[in-house]
């Protein structure tokens, strides 16, 4: 055995990135200034629908500082990226900017002003003219519904004959759920810094998929990818709104080629609701039925959201549905319907989020047509196997999560009753949901080298987008190798490193981490041969006779030389591993689970509702850093909160045009809204899934947590609001009055 401590895997070791990010030493995309840089700003559409009838940059070229202007009639030939290339999360297809005048939603690039300056890319895009000719937009669901019906989705499922199983049923509840745009947010905007040397292109990108972003700009340039570096080495986070490649960045490059100078582009954030991605608007229906002892016996899942008219993006809210609850008659299905926006994109457990809203309100909705406690109902109703694949879970502790949490949260003291819980001039309202989130592992690889100054280095081309990617690598070198966590270097976001995930899916932990370990040990064996050799510290011994102990080896006989001694006795400077790791077997159904119960108080007199209190407990497996992992369930509980009450992109019924697309009034979450939050974290290592038994949880947290905040709001309120965000205007008519204790 090992002498390494064996706590490493676990602890809550500070972010090794940490100091970089205080000091201002982490550079992010448009930190990154090269000599002779000159700065894009963009001409954004005004229009949602239509198509650019004249421009005219006459007035703009004169403008101080300008350079070149680019637009549909001055733009070089680019290459698309084909669909065939989307498959394995490799390469993503992507619209070109400028490729006709057709404007298809309100903020999409129309034109492209490159000057000397920021201040002067600026002020001079705000001289170029543009003239439309408007065409009548699709502004919402509805509308698309209205106007181009509906087109088949994908993540469909059906088992046994859900309508038959319905109509014959005790009970029986049949609801509509909404829920609006939702729009990412992140707090450094997407930004792009590029230049070419000899035909190769470097680019600095706000990406949360360097490897993607390299083979989507090969094919769109029509050159190797080994002829692409780019570079995300901190991102301020995107929460999935940086996974691909948006026209701003290939604009960018475009000109940074036509130019032969270095450009940078930062997307102003109004144009960050338009044009690089949202959570789309749902329509979602529900009809669930149960037998006369609380037990489903049918449940459909039928949702409706929107996409662009350039591509089709399927919000799967069903995906959850298909296996959380044990239900032997079952249809999920997912259509969509274009309207005049902006391609949707994957936002913090896309598909998930707003599908367990709906599910997990309906299911509170049942157990009370029912009778029966909602903690209870689902403790009755959840799956022991993945129905939708007929497979085991790899490891499931939902029941005990639920349990847990609701011990801590004290939910044996709610009283059934609407409105019957008080305190002061504030009545409680308790409820809680269930939280789903599948696991998934991708193939990878990474490199390490223990180094002759007794230091570690590991690399991959994945990316830490805040979550501690850094620290649970150097986490795992250091459990691998003994060497302590202050002497491991690791280096992420470049796509020239070994390859790696995006990060995205909470999958950057379960991927990453296995080929990291594997690479380490390859690294052992190689400083082992070196040992063993004619020359080393254990010459003429077998590697198999010596264990890593203390950053170093050491024999039976208790001989123990340092990795540092071994090498510089050799003369060698480094001991280097690389490995390739695979994806998830299919032997198993992988998922994460979790439970949230959520206290709110609903002041009536003053029309004041808040969200007090909110207990999770959740089961991903092996928790690697204790510190992080808490760190994402906080963070992804007052997203949900966002998501419950304050979060949506308003648009215009007549035009299709944002009318919140600023921080000023697109509401979220502040420090005064945030909770009390106690987070459990079960810690029941998934070795079914991988060496190191850890799930992804950054997208868990988030899922769950609007319903569990709608169906607080019943209990205190006696109102079911079924289309999120719960805002006051929703519950000032006949709120029932508190009943005394």
């Amino acid at each position: 055995m090992s002498d390494k401590p064996q706590s490493i895997i676990g602890a809550g070791v500070p972010r090794i990135d940490g100091p970089d990010k205080l000091s201002g030493r982490a550079n992010y995309a448009a930190d990154n200034l090269p000599p002779n840089l000159a700065y894009g700003y963009g001409v954004f559409s005004t229009i949602a629908s239509g198509k650019v009838s004249q421009l005219s940059v006459d007035e703009a070229r004169k403008m101080p500082g300008v350079i070149d202007i680019f637009h549909h009639s001055h733009f070089p030939s680019l290459y698309r990226t084909p669909s065939s290339f989307a498959q394995g999360n490799k390469v993503e297809e992507t619209r070109l900017p400028f490729e006709d005048e057709r404007v298809y939603y309100d903020g999409q690039f129309v034109a492209l002003v490159v000057a000397d300056t920021f201040e002067n890319a600026r002020a001079a895009a705000r001289r170029v003219k543009v003239t439309y000719a408007a065409d009548k937009a699709v502004a919402n669901l509805d509308q698309g519904v209205e106007a181009n019906g509906t087109q088949a989705g994908s993540g469909n499922h059906d088992r046994g004959d859900a309508a038959s199983a319905f109509d014959g049923a005790a009970t029986t509840i049949d609801a509509t759920y909404r829920t609006p745009v939702e729009t990412h947010n992140p707090m450094e905007m997407h930004a792009s810094t590029a230049w070419w040397d000899n035909g190769d292109l470097t680019i600095f990108d706000a990406s949360q998929g360097v490897v993607v972003a390299r083979n989507a700009l090969a094919k769109i340039f029509a050159i190797p990818p080994e002829r692409i570096t780019v570079h995300a080495p901190y991102i301020g986070s995107g929460f999935g709104s940086k996974l691909w490649t948006w026209p701003h960045a290939i604009a960018t490059a475009a000109a940074s080629r036509e130019l032969d100078r270095p450009v940078q582009l930062v997307v102003p954030r109004q144009q960050m609701f338009t044009t690089t991605g949202h959570r789309p608007e749902t329509r979602q229906r529900l009809r669930l039925a149960t037998d006369d002892n609380g037990r489903l016996v049918s449940l459909r899942h039928e949702s409706i959201n929107t996409t662009s008219y350039t591509d089709q993006y399927v919000e799967t809210c069903g995906s959850v549905t298909k296996s959380l609850y044990r239900c032997p008659n079952l249809t999920v299905s997912h259509e969509t319907t274009q309207v005049n926006r902006g391609t949707p994109t994957s936002m913090r457990a896309p598909g998930a989020a707003p599908g367990l809203f709906a599910l997990e309100s309906a299911i509170d909705e049942m157990a009370d047509a029912v009778g029966i406690d909602p903690v209870q109902f689902r403790l009755d109703n959840y799956a022991e196997r993945d129905e939708s694949k007929d497979l085991p879970f790899s490891s499931n502790h939902i029941v005990e999560a639920t349990k847990r949490a609701a011990e801590r949260f004290g939910w044996a003291d709610r009283k059934p009753e609407v409105g019957s819980m008080k305190e002061g001039r504030e009545i409680v309202g308790y409820g809680m949901a269930a939280c789903n989130w599948e696991a998934l592992k991708m193939a990878c690889d990474a490199r390490v080298s223990i180094r002759a100054d007794g230091t570690a280095f590991a690399s991959c081309a994945t990316q830490d987008i805040g979550t501690g990617t850094y620290t649970i690598v150097a986490q795992a070198v250091s459990d691998v190798t003994g060497i302590p966590i202050d002497r491991i270097t690791v280096k992420l976001g470049d796509s020239s490193y070994p390859d790696g995930p995006v990060s995205g899916g909470s999958w950057a932990t379960a991927t990453t981490l296995p080929a990291i370990a594997e690479a380490a040990r390859n690294a052992l064996d190689e400083m082992k041969r070196y040992a063993t050799g004619s020359n080393g510290a254990f010459a003429g011994a077998s590697s198999d006779d010596l264990e890593v102990a203390d950053g170093g080896l050491r024999n039976a006989d208790g001989k123990q030389v340092s990795f540092a001694d071994i090498l510089q006795a050799g003369r060698y400077g480094s001991a280097d591993g690389e490995a390739h790791t695979e994806g998830a077997d299919s032997k198993y159904s992988y998922r994460s689970f979790g439970a949230h119960f959520v206290e709110v108080r609903w002041d009536p007199g003053i029309s004041r509702l808040r969200v007090a209190r909110v207990v999770s407990a959740i089961d991903v497996g092996r928790v690697i850093n204790e510190t992080t992992a808490r760190n994402q369930v906080e963070g992804a509980v007052v997203m949900g909160i966002g998501m419950g009450l304050f979060e949506a992109t308003e648009y215009d019924e007549r035009n299709a045009r944002p009318v919140n697309n600023d921080y000023a009034e697109y509401v979220v979450p502040v420090h005064a809204d945030q909770p009390e939050i106690d987070v459990i974290l079960l810690d029941y290592p998934d070795l079914a899934f991988n060496e190191y038994g850890a799930r992804g949880i950054g997208e868990i947290g988030v899922t769950g947590l609007a319903a569990a905040v709608a169906n607080a709001v019943h209990h205190a309120t006696g109102k079911r609001i079924r289309e999120l965000p719960i805002t006051l205007d929703k519950l000032m008519d006949d709120v029932p009055q508190a009943r005394s204790a």
